[in-house]
């Protein structure tokens, strides 16, 4: 097994490189605040939807963004990855070092992740300066979630074809204080979307 290395566990002939160019100078040619926008909530509650339409209005107003989905990030960079609870955290690990190198770019990231733990998402949040993570809770309940079953996964997992399923056969944690919450049963993925750039607009 391959151990996963913590800041406190880093080698000491491993520095950092002076860069003479900033994350500021770098935001400042996008003309844009760089914020990580972090879905969280249970798979079938609306994520990938809201996150799609919510980046399509802040490309259409010219900002410069970047989606991390979670199923699309699993085919490449985490494909070696499993859904055991240990995988589940370096998953979510190595996206928000992603998310913070993006950026450091200029780019407004949009994450969409089941992301179940709180802990994972409080050490992304940590990552980032103050104001930068933005915390939005996708608010579905479960039942909601098995009716629509988008993809099938939840009567797999009550079958117990899928082992590790979030809300089935491994926990979701809710957010405490997240920034928004989302009702998709009272809201469209749309309406949700200008929620979230309203919002953007107001503290960014």
């Amino acid at each position: 097994m391959n151990t996963i290395l913590m800041n406190d566990d880093i080698p000491a002939n491993i520095q950092r490189q002076h860069e003479d160019v900033s994350p500021v100078d770098r935001a400042r040619l996008t003309g844009q605040t760089p914020v990580v926008i972090w879905f969280t909530g249970l798979s079938g509650a609306g994520k990938s939807t809201i996150a799609n339409c919510l980046e399509r209005k802040l490309h259409a107003g010219g900002h410069h963004t970047m989606l991390l989905d979670g199923d699309n990030v699993r085919h490449g960079l985490n494909r070696d990855l499993g859904f055991t609870e240990q995988d589940r955290v370096e998953n979510i690990r190595r996206i928000g070092e992603v998310a913070k190198l993006m950026t450091d770019a200029g780019l407004i990231v949009i994450a969409a992740f089941i992301s179940p733990f709180r802990g994972d998402r409080e050490l992304v949040r940590r990552l980032l300066a103050p104001g930068m993570f933005i915390e939005v809770f996708v608010n579905t309940s479960l039942d909601e979630c098995e009716r629509r079953d988008i993809k099938g996964l939840y009567s797999k997992a009550r079958a117990g074809i899928i082992p590790h399923f979030t809300g089935i056969s491994s926990p979701y944690e809710a957010p405490e204080r997240p920034e928004i919450v989302l009702e998709t049963s009272v809201a469209t993925a749309d309406e949700c979307a200008d929620t979230i750039v309203r919002y953007l607009h107001q503290s960014v």
